[in-house]
Parts: C-alpha cells; structure tokens; sequence
C-alpha cells in the first residue's frame, strides 16, 4: 500500500487505499465526476437521503458543499472522502464522518452512497472500511455510528459485512427525502474484531515504512 502524497506534503486531508478503492477529500476538480454520477444515480439515492435541493448537482452547490466539508474538517468535527476506483479513477461513490465528540464519548456518525453503476460489486463495504479505520487509528475514536432504513437491505447488508452491529431501533429519526423515517441503529466499536482483508495502512506506519525503505536503498 502506497504512502499517502498529501500526507507527505503535510496537507491534512489524508488519502486512504484500501483494496481496488482510493479514498480522498472532494475538491473542485471531482464536480464533474460527482455531478454526473449523482444525476445518473438519482433515482436509486433520493429514497434513502434527505430532500434534494432544487440545484442540488449544481456547480455553485458542490462549492458550498466543499466549504461545509472544509469548515468540518477545521473545526474536527467530521471528514468527507469521495471513493475512487484504483484502477481506472473513476468515481464510485463518496463516505462522510459527522457529528464527531470528543470528550468522554469520543464518537462519529457515519454515512455512505455508492453509484447505480457500481453496487453489489462490494466497492461500499471496502470504502466504509477503510474511513472507519481511518476513524479509529488515525482520529482515535471508540465508536462509528450508522443509522439506515428497515427496507433498505442493501445498505444493512453492507453494515454488517463492515462489522457493525446493530443496536436497536430510533423512531422517526431523521428526515428522508422529505419525511421522518424509523432507521436501524449500527454501531462498531475500536475493540470490535477488524473486516478481515481490508486493512489501510495509517499514514504514521506508512510514512515510517518508507523512511526505512529510503534508507535501505542509501546504505
């Protein structure tokens, strides 16, 4: 697994590799990308998200939206990643970690899509993999949360392959695409057993990892 570049060049907003995915921070330069996935997966997304905006795949949209994401980031308070495919860049989806508590709880909520082109290709399980790894070594959290729709199977799926566990249920807990919905309660836990396979190495290692492999080579 490759050394993170923006880590190397001291840019905060880490990049994380994790089977065929790389996972990095949106910027101006995946509008199009997301734009165009978002759009073409509508109809698949609207029934489990919040409403959409009237300008919603807008360009002056991703702008505030990469804003929010920045704002989050600065204040420590959550983190967004878009997933790409390693082999070919393309967009497959996006995971974001919000409503992050330090203090006694140390905690974060955690949310994911994926593109109608790439579902039940396991791409969803290896995102939400790599960020909850991500939450756990390199922000040292103690739980993720996840909440989703009783019906909505696929998702509940992807939890559980992930190591979530579920909890209970939360009546009319947040409002989807225009109206409060009961949602399944998932939880996993620092001490939780690890997805086998899907290990991401943390920048701290990665980055000693390569300042022996350079020595070596000088010796």
């Amino acid at each position: 697994m490759g050394l993170s570049l923006a880590w190397l060049l001291g840019n905060d907003e880490p990049v994380l590799r994790c089977g065929r995915l790389r996972l990095e921070a949106p910027a101006r330069r995946h509008f199009e990308a997301w734009s165009l996935l978002r759009e073409t997966s509508r109809q698949h997304l609207e029934p489990f998200e919040p409403a959409w905006a009237a300008d919603e795949l807008s360009r002056s949209a991703w702008r505030r939206r990469l804003s929010r994401y920045r704002d989050e980031r600065a204040l420590g308070t959550g983190a967004a990643f878009l997933a790409f495919r390693a082999r070919d860049d393309a967009l497959v989806g996006g995971v974001t970690l919000t409503n992050l508590r330090r203090g006694v709880t140390q905690s974060v909520s955690v949310g994911y899509w994926i593109g109608v082109p790439f579902v039940r290709q396991g791409f969803a399980t290896e995102a939400l993999s790599a960020v909850v790894q991500h939450a756990f070594e390199d922000l040292a959290l103690n739980r993720v949360e996840a909440a989703c729709m009783p019906r909505n199977q696929a998702s509940i799926t992807v939890l559980e392959r992930a190591g979530f566990r579920r909890e209970g249920l939360a009546r009319a807990y947040l409002c989807i695409n225009g109206a409060f919905e009961d949602h399944l309660l998932f939880a996993r836990l620092r001490t939780d057993r690890a997805t086998a396979g899907l290990r991401v190495q943390e920048p701290a290692k990665a980055h000693a990892d390569a300042m022996r492999t350079a020595e070596g080579r000088a010796a």
